[in-house]
């Protein structure tokens, strides 16, 4: 036997058994009884989350990356019983040998004959959950958050099953991976604020991206026809329970399909990642049973919005003037006046159609639901729909109030799309000006304003040029990996699933 000692390499407890194994293995021993012949000698090693010691015998509770497990330890068996109960504090990390006994009171224990210190904890650990009580700092110092609530680390191993089990799927049907820029020299793809750096070699700045689809749509220029990207996306935009600076989503293009094919493909994609996570179908989310069984609910923008308000956006037209009187009668007494506001800006009568949906519809949606046919206004990147004049080839999908993914039939002309895109920066560009002239209303400076509320825009012109080639029709999807993760996992917020989220600086 050896005594107590600091072990500073521990390169050899890269073996031990692991707790649940442990568990599993000795699940027959009875109350009382020992396993102590050589075959069953065993290797633990982990971090001290309980201690108690009295009289000969003292008890250790240790977590290793599975379970947690007890150390018997008995004066008798132990020599440097006397210094352990001196040294070894709550947080250590240690490894320990010996032979398996389950307690009278039925705990499956290592009968401990060495112990060593792996790592010494210096700082104390909270006491028990109520010694961490602040949620910033749970975010700030998510290892503290690890040790003290085992359960927020099983959300980062949900996570991790999620997304193996989409890079299985979509490989399996036949998908590649392909790595696009986060470094970009116009941030185009989404209506998004980027981040903005500059390159000094190059004397340019550049964007951090806001979204891979137009890289990924080069590739299917370029002759390959299923291609998909899982990374981080960033956007300067607000922090929020469902929104997060720098997240992680997945685009997949397929040639020759369309959206319809987009809805199977994200039925399948999020039942098997639930499969993945409670071997079925079916989930609890805050309180409230998802049924995740196909077929989904499918609904255009327009039925869902007349079904909540009465009104019927298609007998509108163009007469904008009649669009906005509807809705902001509607809308009135929700006495929102940033809403109302937004509403009374609208350019299109589908911007109007847009916003209303998202003020009133949107968080109702709580089981599976696609939202199809959206407006041209707001889907620059979607090929026109095939029947409806005005509306595009366009899904978002809808669990628990929140958009989970965004797919389309992928606008293919060039000429249509350098004129959206055109369009678009036009309504930015107006935007602007108007913002501005509301500053200097307010006598605030327009430096200060551009500093606020600017970001350029502009034509990714290379893109242009790729379509100009030739795209083949293409369908495409993105999905927000940590809102599905949030889903799976019963998280009411993004910070919960993102292990090092954006804060705002301390004091």
């Amino acid at each position: 036997m050896r005594g107590l000692g600091i072990e500073p390499y521990a390169y050899s407890w890269n073996r031990t058994h692991k707790a649940t194994q442990l568990q599993e293995k000795y699940a027959d021993l009875p109350a009382g009884g020992v396993a102590d012949s050589d075959e069953d000698r065993v290797s633990v090693a982990g971090r001290i989350f309980a201690r108690r010691a009295f009289g000969k015998l003292a008890f250790l509770g240790i977590r290793d990356d599975s379970a947690s497990i007890q150390l018997y330890c008995d004066k008798a068996k132990l020599e440097s019983f006397t210094q352990l109960k001196s040294t070894v504090d709550i947080g250590d990390i240690v490894g320990a040998t010996g032979t398996l006994k389950r307690t009278e009171k039925g705990e499956l224990s290592v009968y401990v004959d060495n112990l060593v210190i792996l790592t010494k904890s210096i700082l104390p650990l909270p006491e028990k959950w109520h010694g961490l009580t602040d949620i910033e700092k749970r975010y700030r110092q998510r290892y503290l958050d690890m040790i003290m609530n085992p359960e927020v680390a099983g959300v980062f191993r949900a996570r991790a099953k999620v997304v193996s089990a989409i890079r299985r799927f979509v490989e399996d049907l036949g998908f590649l991976e392909i790595e696009t820029p986060i470094l970009q020299g116009a941030a185009g793809g989404a209506d998004a604020r980027p981040f903005i750096t500059h390159h000094n070699s190059l004397e340019r700045d550049l964007f951090l991206r806001i979204a891979t689809e137009l890289h990924l749509k080069r590739m299917l220029v370029g002759g390959f026809e299923r291609v998909y990207e899982l990374g981080r996306i960033f956007r300067n935009e607000g922090i929020s329970t469902r929104h997060n600076p720098e997240f992680t989503s997945i685009e997949i293009y397929q040639a020759y399909a369309d959206y319809n094919d987009m809805m199977a493909l994200a039925e399948e994609l999020v039942t098997k990642c639930a499969e993945a996570i409670f071997g079925n179908a079916k989930l609890l989310y805050q309180g409230t049973e998802i049924a995740l069984e196909r077929p989904w609910r499918r609904a255009s923008m327009q039925s869902l919005v007349q079904e909540a308000t009465g009104i019927d956006f298609s007998a509108f037209g163009s007469d904008l003037s009649a669009a906005k009187s509807a809705a902001l009668s509607a809308l009135s007494p929700r006495k929102d006046e940033s809403l109302q506001t937004v509403i009374a800006n609208c350019a299109t009568v589908g911007n109007v159609l847009n916003e209303v949906f998202e003020a009133v519809v949107e968080k109702t949606l709580i089981q599976p639901t696609f939202v199809t046919n959206h407006p041209v206004e707001v889907s620059p990147l979607a090929k026109a729909h095939r029947s409806f004049p005005g509306l595009v080839e366009r899904f978002e999908l809808y669990i628990c109030g929140r958009e989970l993914a965004n797919a389309f039939s992928e606008l293919t002309d060039p000429i249509e799309q350098r004129a959206r895109f055109e369009a678009q920066i036009r309504a930015y560009n107006k935007q602007l000006e108007e913002a501005a002239a509301a500053a200097r209303d307010r006598g605030e400076s327009a430096v200060k304003q551009h500093k606020n509320d600017s970001y350029e825009v502009t034509l990714d012109e290379d893109f242009l040029t790729a379509l100009e080639y030739g795209m083949p029709p293409t369908a495409g999807m993105g999905i927000g990996i940590d809102r599905l993760v949030m889903l799976l996992t019963d998280s009411p917020s993004i910070r919960d699933v993102i292990a090092f989220p954006v804060l705002k600086s301390q004091q």
